[in-house]
Order: structure tokens, then C-alpha cells, then sequence
């Protein structure tokens, strides 16, 4: 058994252009460096090997177990080494080099829960096993198209739905305000290369997320445009042209990944990228947080969340702890 091969950029742009313009429905997961991309006709995936689940659409019928008892630790970076990164963000931030930046960590976990039966039995409308290597279980829409319009749909803003009053404070928090400005308008902008009539249709709503660790709370806003015709021999070039996403890089896009790329200390690889499917005439997809890699037989979680000037250090390093659960209850 072989593993699906990855793909250079402009091959999968190329592939992509080309399955969209014969309306052959397919795969794509690309990763946040966009340098291994992988696109597969849904006729041709092997589903020993990547398993996927898209809102309710699924190349494979899954048996979960209802009796799962989850066993979870998470053993986070200490908050020194956290904020010596934060630090570095917020030094380019004062510089003016960036003013949304998404710094985001790894955390080893012990699980008792193989990859596959952590994908078989979370919850969330996006779902990816790639066998040995990665579960994603994220709860972010990266961009649908259906009939002829794009939709984004950014997220931006955590909170613990066990507070009292969670819900009015993330709405009324400042700082998680700005920041949701600031990325309404990154992906309003993005839209804007690919369709026209670019419109917020929801802003700032409510979506309820159940972990292994109770409820939180994250806020959402809905963006859409209108493609131009012929847009499905251009899948391709609208999807890279929206790459990396904005929700998970952070304003102005291209300097931030650069600072990004100086402050992390590790590959994102699969983290943050994106995966979807083209049913010939639509497309669905997200954007891969919640996520865990295996290396040298070890898990590890990835997790960031975004910072701003008014950025609490303490705050920020919970908050990234925060994220690092399964939902799985």
C-alpha cells in the first residue's frame, strides 16, 4: 500500500483547473506552505489510506464507538517560553510590521485513542485522516461555492461557554472585536480578487462548540461574492489565490507569514492549511485547526490564536490551551 502522492504548487492548480473544467468531483488538502499539496479524483481515493468528512458528505461509513471512554493529557509549552514568542509578535507589532499576527504552538498529549478512532469518533463538520499522519476535526469553513457564489466564513473570538455571561462578554470584548474587524476585512479583500459584489451578509454570530472539556463559544461572521462564469476551469486559481487562509496568518497577509515563519519553532505542515471536495459543480471546505500530527510515534497538538496590541500575554497562552481538546463527549 502506497501513500497518495504529494503534488507541486502549480501541478495542483493545474489539476485542479482541469477536474473542475471536465466536472469530475475530487479531494485537495494543501498545506500551509502550500509545498505538498495533494489532489485526488474521489474515483481514484483510497480510503485505507485518507478518510475525510465534509458537513454530511463522507467517502467512508464509519462504526463509532458510543461507549468511548477518552483518556486526555496535554502537557502545553511553559508560559516562559510562550511569551518570549509573544514578545517577538508584539515587537513587530509596534514596528508596524503587522497588526493581527495568529502565533500558534505545538503541545505533546497522551491520548488512549488511536488517530483513527479519535477521526471515527469526533464531532465537527470537518473531518481528515490521513493514516499515520494526521486528524483534523475542525470546526472553521474555509470557503464554500455554491452556484456560482463564494462564501467565507472567518472565526475569531474563544471563549469558555461555562462563564458567567460568555456569550455577552466575547461580543463585548474589544480586543476580540478588533481583531474580528480586522479579519472580516482581510477575507472581504481576499474575496475580492476572485468574485465581485463582495458583501458581509452576518457579522459577529455565535457558533456553540462541545469538547472533551465542556462547551466553548466562537465567533463567526459570513462574507460572500459572485464568481464569474466559467468559474469551475478556474478552481485552481481561486483557490491558491485565497492561500493561506486569513483566519490563521493575521494582517497584512504576506509580512505576517513571514514574522510567522520567525517566531514559530516548528512546521505547521497540514496545520492551518486547508482540505475539501469539488462535487462537480460545488465545492466545500475548511481550514485545518484542531488538529494532531504523529512524529516518531508521538502526538503532538497544534494550536494558536490571534494577537493584537491590546494582546494579554496570560490570556493569549490559556487560550491556546484551551483549544487543545477533542471533541469527543
Amino acid at each position: 500500500m502506497t501513500q497518495h502522492p504529494a503534488i507541486s504548487e502549480n501541478r495542483a492548480i493545474e489539476l485542479m483547473n482541469q477536474l473542475g473544467h471536465d466536472k469530475r468531483p475530487f479531494l485537495f488538502i494543501i498545506d500551509f506552505d502550500k509545498q505538498k499539496p495533494l489532489v485526488i479524483p474521489l474515483d481514484e481515493l483510497d480510503p485505507e489510506l485518507i478518510q475525510y468528512r465534509i458537513q454530511q458528505e463522507t467517502n467512508t461509513n464509519l462504526n463509532v464507538n458510543q461507549d468511548c471512554i477518552l483518556e486526555f493529557i496535554k502537557n502545553p509549552v511553559a508560559f516562559e517560553t510562550y511569551n518570549k514568542a509573544f514578545l517577538a509578535v508584539q515587537k513587530e507589532i509596534q514596528y508596524g510590521n503587522s497588526f493581527l499576527l495568529n502565533l500558534a504552538f505545538q503541545t505533546p498529549i497522551d491520548i488512549n485513542l488511536s488517530l483513527y478512532a479519535i477521526y471515527a469518533n469526533a464531532r465537527a463538520p470537518y473531518k481528515l485522516w490521513l493514516k499515520d499522519q494526521v486528524v483534523c476535526f475542525s470546526p472553521e469553513t474555509f470557503v464554500t461555492i455554491e452556484d456560482g457564489k463564494i462564501y467565507s466564513y472567518p472565526m475569531k473570538g474563544t471563549i469558555d461557554a461555562a462563564l458567567p455571561d460568555a456569550e455577552e462578554l466575547i461580543i463585548k470584548d474589544k480586543k476580540e472585536e478588533a481583531e474580528h474587524y480586522t479579519i472580516v476585512d482581510l477575507i472581504r479583500n481576499d474575496l475580492g480578487m476572485v468574485a465581485n459584489n463582495i458583501q458581509v451578509e452576518k457579522f459577529r454570530y455565535i457558533d456553540h462548540i462541545k469538547t472533551n472539556f465542556g462547551e466553548i463559544l466562537q465567533v463567526s461572521s459570513k462574507i460572500s461574492g459572485d464568481l464569474p462564469k466559467g468559474y469551475e476551469s478556474k478552481m485552481g486559481d481561486i483557490i491558491f489565490r485565497l492561500l493561506p487562509a486569513g483566519s490563521i496568518t493575521g494582517a497584512p497577509k504576506k509580512r505576517t507569514v513571514e514574522i510567522i515563519k520567525e517566531v514559530e519553532d516548528f512546521e505547521r505542515g497540514y496545520y492551518t492549511g486547508i482540505f475539501g471536495t469539488f462535487d462537480g459543480k460545488n465545492l466545500k471546505s475548511g481550514v485545518m485547526i484542531r488538529f494532531i500530527e504523529q512524529k516518531d510515534e508521538k502526538l503532538y497538538f497544534k494550536s494558536g490564536g490571534g494577537i493584537t496590541f491590546m494582546s494579554d500575554a496570560r490570556s493569549e497562552y490559556e487560550e491556546i490551551i484551551n483549544k487543545v481538546y477533542v471533541p469527543i463527549t
